[in-house]
């Protein structure tokens, strides 16, 4: 019987521009722990086909399904990763838990608590400055946001709050 693996599963929850993925490169700093964006795979799988939050949703789960079995045999490998996907819903986050748990790891929900405000000049200075794969709306940022809901303790998740 193989020991139990020491990696573990990184997972961001957190309003778009709260610092989920500079949050994900510092944790993605660790030795043997790899980086997967989910904005990076989709702007260069799916080029200018992404305009609303159903084409969004549509591409999000082809990638989670091409992706599931490399990161559950990456964890098994070993190695930990850190999964700049959005853990923002009982459902996205009910999804990446049964990552760790199919590979055997453990893992760690990192919270950000950024308010909207905040949030929301952090996305302008985003936009203006072009380096993001994707340009977000102020209305894509409110249509979003709604659908945003904090981990509840029933979901059985390691919390860490930042």
């Amino acid at each position: 019987m193989n020991p139990p693996s020491s990696a573990m599963l990184h997972l961001l929850c957190g309003k778009i521009a709260s610092g989920k993925s500079t949050l994900a490169q510092q944790l993605a700093q660790a030795p043997g722990t790899l980086l997967i964006c989910e904005d990076q795979w989709l702007a260069q799988l799916y080029p200018d086909l992404i305009h609303s939050l159903a084409d969004y949703l549509l591409h999000a789960q082809r990638l989670k399904n091409a992706l599931q079995p490399l990161v559950i045999a990456t964890l098994r490998a070993g190695t930990s990763l850190v999964l700049d996907f959005p853990a923002n819903t009982p459902a996205q986050r009910s999804w990446l838990r049964a990552l760790a748990d199919q590979a055997g790891v453990a893992h760690q929900l990192h919270v950000l608590n950024a308010d909207e405000d905040t949030c929301r000049a952090r996305l302008r200075q985003r936009n203006a400055l072009g380096e993001h794969p994707f340009n977000t709306s102020e209305e894509q940022f409110e249509l979003i946001c709604r659908y945003f809901e904090m981990p509840r303790a029933e979901e059985g998740l390691e919390l860490i709050e930042h």
